[in-house]
């Protein structure tokens, strides 16, 4: 590993959620969440929020390393439109047994 990646990999990092003016969610990594949301505001962030102004940080969570804040952002990426409002009102907690397999359990146990 070169000293440059092992030194970013050493980072804190954050993923967030952002709510989009059309009430849309944005999900995204980085290492400076204040000046990543100023960029977002100012439409200099993804394509995505640029034509959703303005938006706003629903939910932010830092982590230890930068990459554990990617994987974060790429596996809220996939959830449902729902499953990511949960993590925004109850946090990781309130998301517990979301997955597919877990819900066809349940609704298996109960019928």
């Amino acid at each position: 590993m070169s000293v440059a990646l092992s030194t970013v990999l050493g980072m804190t990092g954050f993923s967030y959620i952002l709510r989009c003016a059309d009430e849309t969610f944005y999900v995204g990594s980085t290492v400076d969440l204040s000046r990543r949301l100023e960029q977002h505001q100012q439409g200099l962030g993804s394509a995505y929020t640029r034509r959703r102004l303005p938006v706003q940080l629903a939910w932010s969570n830092e982590f230890a390393r930068i990459d554990e804040a990617f994987l974060w952002e790429k596996r809220i990426q996939g959830w449902s439109h729902a499953k990511r409002q949960a993590l925004i009102d109850g946090g990781f907690e309130a998301i517990v047994g979301w997955s597919v397999r877990t819900r066809t359990a349940r609704r298996s146990a109960s019928a």
